[in-house]
């Protein structure tokens, strides 16, 4: 139990290094630890919360978070969140989704392109229905697998052009926060009925950890590494969870 909270410390200063909040890693390492995959997402979900809070709040006091154009990002992926949340499915689909989740969010990462500070050209006028739906979809990954989606979000924006890059961090920080929130909600009303709630106070070590771990990692990002090395740092980590969790998925479906 030990290597778990240091884990879960590492990731949180990751991930908060680079604007996210680690809700698909910390699922994944739980995965590995052969933690109970009804109560994980749950776990994974509450760090989420702790890590992105923080940052949220930095990005709301300096004026980068514009709720009237984050809304139609938001108004169907919080029910969605809740609704995979609440959803019941069977462990070998949980870890197939996390794995390949994981692994295209590696990706994504290495792909990722440098911030830009100049504005760009919004196009989101031209694919109206797409915030909704993307919303949705995103809303319903995170709570079924515990993630907050902000990390499958961000690409999407950049394609779109939506914005310049500090307000498409700020963007998918209050996506991560909210759906984070909803799915854990969804998690929270499922786990009652299954009288396994109280099995979460087990694992709390993580919360602290990832508490101490996060705010480590934004001063960092903001002030001390260079931002390229710690989004491959954690894209690295990622690939390397991914890969462990789909050689396991691999062997229960073969």
């Amino acid at each position: 139990m030990t290597i778990l909270p240091v884990s879960f410390f590492v990731t949180a200063i990751l991930y908060a290094s680079v604007g996210f909040g680690g809700g698909s890693t910390y699922s994944a390492l739980l995965v590995l630890a052969e933690t109970d995959y009804r109560i994980l997402p749950a776990i994974a979900l509450i760090c989420n919360v702790i890590v992105v809070s923080g940052g949220a709040y930095r990005f709301f006091r300096a004026g980068h978070v514009n709720l009237r154009r984050i809304g139609p990002w938001i108004i169907t992926s919080v029910p969605a969140a809740w609704l995979g949340g609440y959803l019941n499915i069977s462990e070998t689909l949980f870890t197939g989704l996390l794995g390949f989740s994981l692994l295209a969010a590696g990706f994504r990462m290495f792909r990722a392109e440098k911030e830009r500070q100049d504005s760009t050209e919004i196009l989101i006028n031209q694919y109206r229905f797409l915030p909704p739906v993307t919303g949705a979809l995103l809303g319903l990954l995170a709570g079924l697998v515990g993630i907050g989606g902000g990390i499958f979000l961000a690409p999407v924006l950049h394609l779109l052009r939506w914005d310049d890059a500090r307000k498409i961090a700020a963007t998918c920080s209050v996506f991560i926060l909210v759906n984070s929130i909803a799915g854990l909600i969804g998690q929270s009303m499922k786990l009652s009925n299954l009288e396994l709630a109280g099995d979460i106070m087990l694992y709390w070590m993580l919360f602290p950890a990832v508490l101490i771990g996060g705010q480590i990692g934004s001063y960092m990002g903001a002030t001390r590494l260079n931002p390229d090395t710690l989004r491959v740092l954690t894209a690295v980590l990622i690939l390397y969870v991914a890969a462990r969790l789909l050689f396991r998925w691999v062997a229960v479906v073969a």
